[in-house]
């Protein structure tokens, strides 16, 4: 009997084992436990459903669990089937048979499906933000995934789930933008996405990015990766949805560039795009800019925008702060130079290092007669820093052959007006070839410019010419300029040495003004400008050499000798002038010439175009207001002739005068004062001479037409201009 219980209980032990081995190796195919994984699923969710065709069952001994798997099994929630490859799952043995929640583990196996499908299904189980806010991004695409999930007695999922897979053909949308052809594997967990070989369409070029972490932070979520790209092509409306900076927003156009990339950003809860921290090195095709440089009258032929192209950047940019640092050509005219630069933006202030290279094209400084030389090179270097209110150039320093331009601590108003100059150096060749070498000191609110030469002769132009009333805000501030300057030249010929004196800089206009200086002759030149209480302003030249300041007027040429005195009153932007010449001869004017040939005056003609015709005075009176200069009276008396004459000049357009011109022996015959000069005059007969002629000039500059009438009888203005003339003399 012994023998049969020990047989017996050694059979069924056996038996066991063996059935238990088959069990845990190659296990059951049955559908006795469909009902049971129902039940155990809709315990979790009553909603959720399974369609399962066999059940394979294996016994896992140390476990004590059973681990099942189904293949091709249908996931049904609220009528919503998603497909599944196959599905293993352990149920714990003791739960079961205690009637408890025995589902402990499940992995899932899917098929093809759509990824927004199954973003869905994976948020019933475990509605996490992360999935919310990917379901929120998604569009499009197919995925195939693995799912393992771990639940805990009571039927929650555990934290420690993993979700591996591909995603084919997806489409997102993100920052506003449409992002297609997007595949990518994906390794997620509860605190980590992880995305490698991201391959996407952006704007119709290929973006790859070669790993993307999305990390979770209470509730937050930090993004790191690393990005490549291969010439992407950006319009302004792109970067506005990638980056929110001002100075980008503001300026940028469009791009084309390649770049390798490493960055992190957060999203917040209410999926905003925060933090971002970028560091690249790009290869710029072009980036195109918003002309945000105010320096037309330093490069003319400046176009609306700036153009960088073959660029090599490297650009970091974190929260509110962007480095740029750089080189390549710059296109902002009409050939490309060569740039050099750092730039860093925080906010509203900007720090810039540039070095600029120009070759063929046009840079010049009005002000000081500098244009560079087509066929060298400036480099022109500017260290400085920007903010809402100002700029400050700490150095600027400006080299081409010979040329030399130092400016320290030059700080500029918000409108890009002058607010303070530390210090200048310049030493330079100008347009007209003479050398200019002056230094230009602060002294407390005031300038003191001193040096050895300085070409005076365009700045001279520009106060005489008051015929225009646009007046540019260079200056923010008042203040006062003293000079001591060697040797000064007033035009190609003529110079004067030894100039001293101040003038005072009010609302962007010289309110004051004295200057002295002499010839090599030690002949004398005053130049002053006074403002008076009820705002006229007073300018004064007195020159005893006329000719370097009266060859500045197109339509009186010809002057040699003499002296001459300037006066001029301005008040609401009307100037009235008087200039007097004493002492001079005229020849090589080609109106006057035309005039005594007209009038048949041949003999004081030949004097014109040999010696000259000597003037014992002229006076011109007229009033400038805009563009147009009327003249009151121009009246000259001399040995041979006297000519009285009024008219208009209309700057660059229009020249019209008329008035009479007397040879020297009709005053004779009238006035009884002026020896007759004989066979200058027109008929040696007594009686058979006119009086005089009254004329007609009129027409462009270039192309003025003279016609002339002969007058039996001289009017009364003319001859009481001759007496007054007389009696003074």
């Amino acid at each position: 009997m012994t023998k049969i219980i020990y047989r017996t209980t050694i059979t069924i032990i056996f038996i066991l084992l063996v059935t238990a081995l088959y069990l845990s190796t190659i296990g059951i195919k049955t559908k006795k436990f469909n009902s049971q994984i129902i039940s155990q699923i809709k315990k979790y969710d009553p909603n959720l459903n399974l369609k399962i065709n066999h059940v394979s069952a294996k016994l896992n001994l140390f476990k004590f669990n059973i681990d099942a798997k189904t293949v091709g099994t249908d996931v049904i929630y609220r009528n919503k089937v998603i497909k599944i490859e196959n599905i293993k799952s352990k149920i714990s043995i003791k739960s079961f048979i205690e009637n408890q929640f025995a589902l402990s583990e499940i992995s899932i196996s899917t098929k093809s499906l759509p990824l927004k499908e199954l973003i869905g299904f994976i948020r019933i189980f475990n509605n996490d933000t992360k999935l919310l806010i990917l379901e929120q991004l998604i569009n499009n695409g197919y995925i195939v995934a693995d799912l393992k999930l771990e639940f805990d007695k009571s039927g929650k999922i555990k934290k420690n789930y993993k979700i591996k897979g591909f995603v084919n053909d997806g489409q997102i949308s993100i920052l506003k933008k449409k992002v297609s052809k997007l595949n990518f594997i994906f390794d997620f967990s509860d605190k980590k996405f992880i995305f490698n070989e991201i391959n996407l369409l952006l704007n119709n070029k290929k973006i790859i990015v070669q790993e993307l972490i999305a990390s979770k932070l209470e509730n937050e979520f930090l993004v790191s990766g690393k990005l490549n790209s291969k010439n992407l092509n950006l319009k302004k409306e792109d970067l506005k949805q990638l980056v929110q900076n001002q100075f980008f927003n503001e300026n940028f156009d469009e791009t084309k560039f390649s770049a390798d990339s490493s960055f992190n950003f957060k999203i917040d809860k209410n999926f905003k795009f925060q933090n971002f921290d970028i560091k690249s090195n790009i290869d710029v095709n072009f980036l195109k800019l918003k002309q945000f440089f105010k320096l037309k009258n330093n490069f003319p032929k400046m176009k609306d925008y700036v153009l960088l192209e073959n660029q090599k950047i490297k650009l970091n940019y974190k929260k509110d702060k962007l480095e740029i640092i750089g080189g390549g050509n710059l296109l902002i005219q009409e050939e490309p130079d060569k740039i050099e630069y750092r730039i860093l933006n925080n906010k509203d202030k900007f720090d810039f290092d540039l070095n600029l290279e120009i070759f063929k094209n046009i840079f010049i400084i009005d002000l000081l007669n500098y244009e560079k030389e087509k066929k060298s090179t400036l480099n022109l270097s500017i260290k400085g820093k920007k903010n809402k209110n100002e700029i400050l150039f700490k150095d600027i320093l400006l080299s081409e052959k010979e040329n030399f331009f130092s400016i320290k601590n030059l700080k500029l108003s918000k409108n890009y007006t002058i607010d303070d100059i530390g210090n200048i150096k310049i030493n330079y060749l100008d347009k007209e070839k003479f050398n200019n070498d002056l230094q230009i000191k602060k002294d407390k609110k005031n300038y003191l410019i001193t040096g050895n030469n300085l070409n005076i002769n365009k700045i001279i132009t520009d106060l005489l010419d008051s015929k225009g009333t646009k007046k540019n805000k260079i200056f923010s501030n008042n203040f006062k300029i003293f000079l001591d300057i060697n040797t000064i030249y007033l035009d190609k010929i003529n110079s004067s040495y030894d100039l001293n004196g101040f003038l005072s800089i009010n609302n962007n206009e010289i309110s004051e003004l004295n200057l002295v200086s002499v010839f090599s002759d030690n002949k004398k030149v005053k130049f002053t400008i006074n403002t008076t209480d009820n705002n006229e302003k007073i300018t004064t030249l007195f020159s005893e050499k006329a000719k370097p300041l009266v060859d500045r007027y197109k339509f009186i040429k010809g002057f040699n000798e003499g002296s001459i005195d300037f006066y001029s009153i301005k008040k609401n932007d009307v100037t009235k002038s008087t200039i007097k010449i004493y002492d001079f001869k005229l020849k090589e004017l080609p109106a006057l010439t035309k005039l005594l040939t007209l009038a048949s005056l041949q003999g004081i003609a030949d004097l014109l175009s040999g010696e000259g015709i000597r003037f014992n005075d002229f006076e011109m009176n007229f009033t400038n207001k805009d563009n147009l200069m009327t003249i009151d009276e121009i009246y000259a008396i001399g040995p041979a002739i006297s000519i009285l004459m009024e008219g208009y000049v209309e700057k660059n357009s229009l020249i019209s005068l008329r008035g009479t011109l007397v040879p020297a022996t009709t005053i004779n015959k009238t006035i009884s004062s002026i020896p007759i000069l004989g066979s200058i005059l027109v008929g040696e007969k007594v009686g058979e001479g006119v009086f005089g002629v009254s004329f007609k000039i009129k027409g462009p500059p270039n192309n003025l037409e003279t016609t002339v009438n002969p007058i039996k009888t001289l009017t009364p203005r003319f001859i009481t201009r001759t007496l007054e003339k007389l009696k003074k003399n």
